[in-house]
Formats: structure tokens, sequence, C-alpha cells
């Protein structure tokens, strides 16, 4: 329900716009909460406490003109819409009003209402219009299935989930290490739970100070407490009917998760220092990298508002555990980055992806992006270097008891990855010694042994591609079907 505030000293026609305006309806119920003032001071007053949607303003009061006010009007009920109401045709005036910010300027008598319904109406959708591109991160908003770059198994069931998330309003917890993606993932669905634009508004929960978080997410009215000079809207009104977002959420207070589940059970909420009951019409997801069930058993969340934001749970896999979809992600992540930094650095060589391939990612896709971005600039051509990349990381000895044709492996020293002991103790029969060839065969041979045929932890063992295992497999005549 938006609130109307409607100020003339003609009490009659207050009376009868009063009258007609509550009896306007949307979905059944009524669209406006209707607000009078006969005298501006009266008006002033009245727009602090009920933060209108849009004011109808006579041009001429007792004390003060319309136009006086108007300025002190806008600052006092922020982005409500100013509509001027006047008995004269005064073209100077007509043009000051404009000037000062009036939404519309319009003349009365109204022989037919139906004209003021419809400038008040789009006020109203010019106001949420406003809001909208006020607070949407224009770059990421449009965030489309096509954002999420992956063909592994763990990211096809991923987009099935966002499919029939997307389908409901029910409330969603992301749970993800950090650099996964979240925030795109809760932007995918938002824009596919709609079929025209709605508000998405974020905030990350361990970003602000817990003493200005509350006044964040609510908002607060003027003097709430020092420095609160005027009336704020908080994020969760701002989201409107849309969706709002709360990034790492596992970095909330108790006292602050206290209030959270008031709102998600009573669907309503109050301004810090306010009164006036507001209604939650947003969908709310969550996202955290914590693991909130052993947040909740040492005490750090609650238990309660857990249950509340666990209807619905996504879980994002670490990029370490889907590494062949890090070819696919590199070709689209540069497409953005060459457009960022105004490069055309479009090669990547062989070797260089395999590199990217083996490094250990704890920072996930944004830090598949950092390091990208940095190779991008400092490569003098088209071609991504493997200079520019980050020195891989030796891995510890696997100290394992596992055998092949007979033969006891350990670590070597060098890789940490198991190989036969005649490959690293002397010998001293020639004949023993394996051609390349066979000892490669035998490495890989061994390898699928001890993953038990998962060919992804193979490729991270080897130190290979994806593409490169599968030739090598081929040419080997390692059978693919049952445990080598």
């Amino acid at each position: 329900m938006e609130t109307l505030l409607i100020v003339d000293d003609d009490l009659s026609l207050l009376e009868s716009l009063k009258m007609h305006f509550e009896d306007i309806e949307h979905d059944g119920s009524p669209r406006y909460q209707v607000v009078t003032a006969t005298r501006a001071s009266e008006a002033l007053r009245v727009a602090q406490e009920v933060m209108p949607g849009v004011v109808i303003l006579d041009m001429k009061l007792p004390d003060r003109t319309g136009l006086d006010i108007i300025e002190e009007m806008k600052s006092l009920c922020g982005d409500a819409r100013i509509i001027l109401v006047t008995a004269f045709h005064d073209m100077e005036t007509t043009i000051r009003a404009m000037k000062a910010g009036a939404f519309d300027y319009i003349h009365k008598p109204f022989p037919d209402l139906t004209a003021l319904d419809i400038v008040v109406s789009r006020a109203l959708e010019y106001r949420q219009l406003s809001r909208r591109a006020a607070t949407v991160n224009v770059e990421t908003a449009a965030a489309r299935l096509g954002d999420i770059v992956g063909t592994s198994p763990s990211m096809q069931q991923l987009v099935k989930e966002i499919g029939k998330v997307a389908a409901s309003r029910a409330t969603v917890l992301i749970h993800g290490e950090s650099g996964t993606g979240k925030e795109l993932i809760a932007r995918v669905i938002h824009n596919y739970s709609y079929d025209e634009p709605k508000p998405f508004i974020g905030i990350n929960c361990s970003a602000i100070v817990d003493t200005l978080l509350e006044s964040e997410l609510f908002g607060h009215e003027k003097g709430a407490f020092t420095g609160a000079s005027a009336v704020k809207p908080g994020k969760f009104e701002m989201a409107e009917d849309g969706t709002i977002f709360l990034d790492e959420i596992g970095d909330m207070s108790l006292m602050l998760q206290a209030k959270l589940l008031r709102v998600l059970q009573e669907r309503e909420f109050e301004r810090v220092g306010g009164v006036k009951r507001i209604k939650l019409r947003a969908r709310v997801i969550a996202a955290t990298h914590r693991t909130l069930v052993d947040e909740v058993s040492s005490g750090r969340f609650r238990e309660d508002l857990y249950q509340r934001l666990k209807v619905i749970t996504l879980q994002l896999p670490p990029l370490r555990e889907r590494r062949d979809d890090i070819p696919s992600l590199v070709h689209h992540l540069l497409e953005r980055i060459n457009e960022k930094v105004h490069k055309r650095v479009t090669r990547v060589p062989p070797e260089v992806l395999d590199h990217l391939m083996r490094l250990p990612w704890r920072g996930n896709v944004r830090e598949l992006e950092n390091v990208l971005t940095r190779a991008v600039v400092l490569a003098p051509g088209e071609v991504l270097l493997s200079d520019n990349l980050p020195a891989l990381e030796p891995t510890e000895p696997d100290h394992g008891g596992a055998h092949i044709n007979g033969h006891p492996v350990h670590g070597n020293g060098h890789g940490g990855h198991p190989l036969p002991n005649f490959l690293v103790t002397q010998i001293d029969d020639p004949s023993r010694i394996p051609t390349l060839e066979e000892a490669e065969r035998m490495l890989i041979e061994l390898t699928m042994n001890v993953t038990k045929g998962h060919k992804g932890k193979t490729c991270q063992i080897l130190g290979i591609s994806r593409p490169t295992l599968e030739r090598k497999l081929q040419k080997y005549g390692v059978r693919q079907d049952q445990p080598v």
C-alpha cells in the first residue's frame, strides 16, 4: 500500500479527494493510505511522520505557498514525488515549479479525476524506477544463466536447482566458499523469478559495523540516533517486491539475528526509532561461507533463524572440485577482462592452461579472475604467458602403500606423487629400466588405481589437462569402464 499525502485548504475538495483515492483498489486491497493537511507547517510535519510516496500539494496555502516548501518537503521525505496543484494558469510559476523539482504541475478544479489518477500512478512508477536505478548494480544486475560457466556435474545440478528455486518465492540459503559466486547465483535466481524488472538490493553483513547494520537493513527515522538528520529508508524497504540479498549472514550478531527472525516470521518491520509497521514484500536470499550447522552448535548462530533461512539450500562447489570447468571459465573471463582493461589477449597456450588447472585456487573463481586480470595487463601481446601467473606450489609426499605390477610405490620427494621404487632407486640391471612410454603408462595406471578411476583427481595429481589424459588413456589402451 502506497501512502498519499494531500495538502489543500479547501476542506470539501480535500475530503472528496481523500474518499476518491481510498476507494481505489489493487489486487483486492486498498491501493493508497491517504493522509491530509490544510497548512504548509502541518504538511511538513505529517510528511516527516508518514514518508509518503506521492504528495499532492496545493500552491496557495494559508501560511506559505506550495512553491515555498517544495525543497523542504523533498528533504523530509526523500524520493517522494510532488505534484503541485493550482487554480491559476501562470506560465512563470509553472516553470519555477518544474525547475524546483515538482513531478508535475496541474490545474484545478478537476473536471475528471481520471487525469489526476494517471499522474499519481506515473509518479509512483517513476519513483520505483528511480530507486532501482540508484540501487541496482548495472554491470551485474542482468546476470543470466550464461554467466554461470561450467559443464561439470556439480554445475549442471546447480543450474537445475536454480530453475526450481526461480519458480517459487521461498527463502533461499546459498552456501559456498569465498569467491565461488554466491551473489551471481542470487542475481540469476532473482532475474529468472520475475517477468518484469524488480529491485535487487544486496548488503554485505560483514562489511558494515554492527551498530549501523540495523539502520542499513530497516532504515531510520530522523533523530533516531546521532547523525540521523533525515528519514532514511532501509534495504528491506527499498527492495519493494523484489529481492533482498543478505551476503555473509553468518557474520551477523546474535542481537540482529533475533530482529531478523522476527521480521521473517511477521513479514513486517519498523525503521530504527519509528513505530510505523512496514510490510516486507521482498523475497529473502541469504549467503554465507560459514557452515551454519557448526555455528549453531557453537552458539554463534540462532537455530530458529537457521531453520527459517534454509527452506531451500544451494551448495556452490569450490573451483578445485570442478577443475574441468577452468578452460571454459578462462575464456569467459578473458572476454570481460579484455573489455575492462582495453586489451586483446585472446590466445591461451596449452601449457598455460595446464598451469592454471594445477593451481590450488583457494580464492576460487574470484581469485582466478584476479590472476587473469594481472596476466592480461602484463601480457606484451595477444598471448597469455605463464610467466605472469602464480608459481605452482609443491605438494606433500604421499607415503601410502600403493603397488603396481607387484612393485611398491612411494613419494619421490619432488612432486609428491607416488612412483614405483624401480624409478627412484639405483638399478644395477639395465634391462629392468622401462622405456619412457612404459614408465608413463605405468604412472597413469597407478594414479587411476589410487583415484579409483576418477579422471578429475587423476589430472590434478599428474598435473595434466583432461584432454591430455583422454589421449594418453586411448594411446596406452587403458580401459576406462572398470578399475585398472
